[in-house]
């Protein structure tokens, strides 16, 4: 299976890398800003993949071009098995916009990867085994549909919550489209890890937040990054079934059972997740990733192949 992992580099991302490169039918895509890490994550990972199976693009998604370069490269792909739209920023000091004026944790935990997962839905549609888009996103947040970009208010939770709950509302309507079109071509749903996970982020928090984590770590709070891979690795290698059955949820793995946990009205409201969408592809104002929306909200009739 052909596994493009963004945010690869560290936390989660690298754990999933790690536990998915154990497996010798996989294939990895591992996108990343620093160059440097993804070729020292890529060297760590040839210890049990060949290198081979184990490509790498640079790709900071502060930046709309960045995302438009990487698509480019991606396009030699024929058929594409599985995302994982898990890359994000966590604490941060002081609200910061992109280079595309645009709040960078909205942008880099939500908007660039709408517009990388919409151009890949027609290479996830060739897959063999069932194409998939597994979303990191847990249960909480709210969207400031007055304040997207959170220019009256802000705080680092704010922004994060905000992305999550965009990512489980793209999530849900990428469901919605597919299940009106008769057949689940692409499996799409979130996924919450039941602990938290002790990752990079803990690195830059200010000290008193990294003292507590740290006191919570020893009373068992947290797991590893590669803890969470192994607990995520099957999502990416399970049957086309299996996938399907998750398809338009939220859900989470506690006492090994699966446990939908979406009770957000906003993304559980058809019209809402709609608006998101619309004003999703205002802000992209990219023509490649209007098509590929157009594509997938064009009626069944039209979508028919040609006799």
């Amino acid at each position: 299976m052909k596994i493009l992992i963004t945010g690869a580099t560290h936390g989660m991302g690298r754990g999933v890398a790690r536990a998915l490169a154990a497996h010798p039918q996989t294939e990895l895509v591992l996108l990343g800003r620093s160059e440097q890490l993804l070729r020292e994550t890529a060297a760590e990972l040839s210890q049990c993949a060949a290198p081979e199976r184990v490509r790498v693009i640079r790709c900071d998604l502060a930046k709309m071009r960045d995302v438009r370069a990487a698509l480019a490269e991606l396009r030699d792909l024929s058929a594409l098995d599985a995302v994982f739209v898990n890359a994000g920023i966590g604490y941060a000091p002081r609200h910061e916009k992109t280079e595309d004026g645009l709040d960078a944790h909205f942008q880099v935990n939500y908007l660039s990867q709408f517009m990388l997962t919409l151009n890949l839905l027609e290479q996830l549609e060739a897959s063999k085994q069932g194409g998939r888009v597994v979303f990191n996103a847990p249960a909480f947040g709210e969207v400031r549909w007055d304040d997207l970009q959170l220019d009256k208010d802000w705080d680092y939770e704010l922004a994060i919550g905000q992305a999550m709950v965009a990512k489980r509302m793209f999530a849900a309507r990428l469901h919605d489209l597919y299940a009106a079109r008769g057949e689940p071509r692409v499996s799409c749903f979130s996924y919450e890890i039941a602990k938290t996970v002790w990752t990079n982020q803990l690195n830059v928090i200010p000290r008193p937040m990294r003292l507590m984590a740290t006191v919570m770590k020893a009373f068992g709070r947290f797991i590893s990054v590669d803890e969470c891979g192994d607990i995520m690795a099957p999502l990416f290698l399970e049957g086309r079934e299996e996938s399907a059955k998750k398809s338009g949820r939220l859900l989470t793995t506690k006492g090994g059972e699966l446990l939908d946990r979406e009770k957000n009205p906003e993304v559980l409201d058809a019209a809402a997740r709609k608006r998101l969408w619309d004003v999703s592809l205002a802000l992209c104002g990219d023509e490649a990733t209007a098509r590929a929306a157009q594509r997938l909200t064009a009626p069944p009739a039209a979508l028919a192949p040609a006799p």
